[in-house]
């Protein structure tokens, strides 16, 4: 079984590698960022189930991060932070924060706050995976599953089918695509539709007349759950890029 990930964002390269060692000795995967924009793709790439943040980064506000991270709807957030007052911790919490902790803390303590939001996770109160009838978007192992095949996708391809599920249905634009599911900022909405095309290769039926991910016109994609209920059986290109379980 895989080890629950956690991510580390912290610029102090001493304190980073304290808390990772800690974690690690108590048997969790853990990967670590010293800055805002390692931080991004490593989250894309690794899909932590929780993020351990500092509020202050070598280039840029951590809080600002944090409302960011809250808006994927996929990670339980610890921040920590020298700042102290009532109104930051409000203001972090407010942004997304599960937990906040003020520097400078005991390891134990620090320990303990990590194990209590990880049994929020064992809790199922943070989803593991998506689960759509015969397809299934695991968020731990970052892998989907689609009639009983594994579905081979590029990283960015996962974040795009991750986020287009986690909509619940609803349309989304090529602007909030690119915000919500690529690491870097692009300024071209067309990037949007080149992956589309490329998911859509590979988990369609009929990828030219697509109706697990719609084309919504003047607006953008949604992810379409309820055709997973019906008879979508890719079978000829499962066949083809598909992995068997």
């Amino acid at each position: 079984m895989e080890p629950i990930c956690i991510q580390i964002i912290q610029g102090n390269p001493h304190l980073r590698s304290l808390l990772g060692w800690h974690l690690q000795q108590a048997g969790y995967g853990v990967y670590q960022s010293d800055s805002l924009g390692q931080a991004k793709q490593a989250f894309f790439h690794r899909q932590p189930i929780l993020v351990i943040l500092d509020s202050d980064l070598p280039d840029g506000d951590g809080v600002e991060f944090c409302q960011w991270l809250q808006e994927q709807r996929q990670s339980l957030i610890l921040m920590l932070s020298a700042r102290n007052t009532e109104s930051d911790i409000v203001r972090g919490l407010k942004a997304g924060a599960d937990d906040y902790l003020v520097k400078p803390f005991g390891m134990q303590e620090f320990m303990a706050r990590v194990e209590a939001l990880i049994r929020r996770v064992r809790l199922n109160t943070a989803p593991l995976s998506l689960n759509y009838g015969d397809l299934k978007i695991d968020l731990v192992q970052r892998r989907v599953c689609l009639k009983g095949y594994f579905i081979e996708l590029t990283p960015q391809e996962f974040s795009l089918l991750y986020v287009l599920a986690q909509s619940e249905g609803l349309p989304l634009s090529r602007s909030e695509l690119l915000r919500r599911a690529w690491p870097d900022a692009i300024d071209n909405p067309r990037t949007i539709d080149t992956h589309v095309l490329s998911l859509r290769k590979k988990i369609e039926t009929d990828p030219r007349q697509p109706n697990l991910i719609q084309t919504i016109r003047n607006v953008g994609y949604r992810f379409n759950p309820e055709i997973i209920q019906g008879n979508h059986v890719p079978t000829e290109e499962l066949a083809q890029g598909g992995r068997r379980l």
